[in-house]
């Protein structure tokens, strides 16, 4: 049985994303895999690549064949580097840069309060509506042991 590394098609039209799988060569392109070892989504700048590297090596090691699309994005992730012998393989992959921390501003006055600030009076309203009644029960217990007596 050969076995190949290479690209599974998916999303929309005009909108694809690929998971890297490792097939059998007379499986249809989109048929039954033997398992996924990864993502490559063109459409992202930078390009997102993600490859599981134990699995590209277990695959490669055991005699798959990648296709020359993931070939390429082996030789990219460092892995196709590291099975041919080279130790110094690295990634060169491009990564998305993290996103700022929201920080609102401190100088426009706020449209909704936050939920600590809404509890508190609350809080405070509760106890004070509880004596009153904590009263009365006090006040009527003793006309109650009165009415015993």
């Amino acid at each position: 049985m050969a076995v190949k590394i290479r690209l599974k098609r998916m999303g929309k039209i005009r909108a694809p994303y690929y998971r890297i799988v490792v097939a059998d060569s007379r499986k249809k392109r989109d048929g039954r895999v033997i398992e996924e070892i990864g993502k490559y989504h063109p459409t992202e700048e930078p390009s997102f690549i993600e490859v599981e590297s134990e699995r590209a090596q277990y695959w490669l090691s055991v005699g798959a064949q990648p296709s020359p699309q993931v070939e390429a994005i082996l030789k990219l992730t460092g892995d196709w580097g590291q099975f041919k012998g080279d130790k110094n393989a690295v990634s060169t992959v491009k990564v998305k840069e993290a996103k700022a921390e929201f920080q609102a501003d401190e100088k426009k006055k706020p449209v909704l309060k936050p939920k600590a600030e809404k509890a508190e009076p609350k809080a405070e309203e509760a106890p004070a509506a509880e004596a009153p009644v904590a009263d009365e029960a006090a006040a009527e217990a003793p006309a109650a042991d009165a009415d015993k007596a």
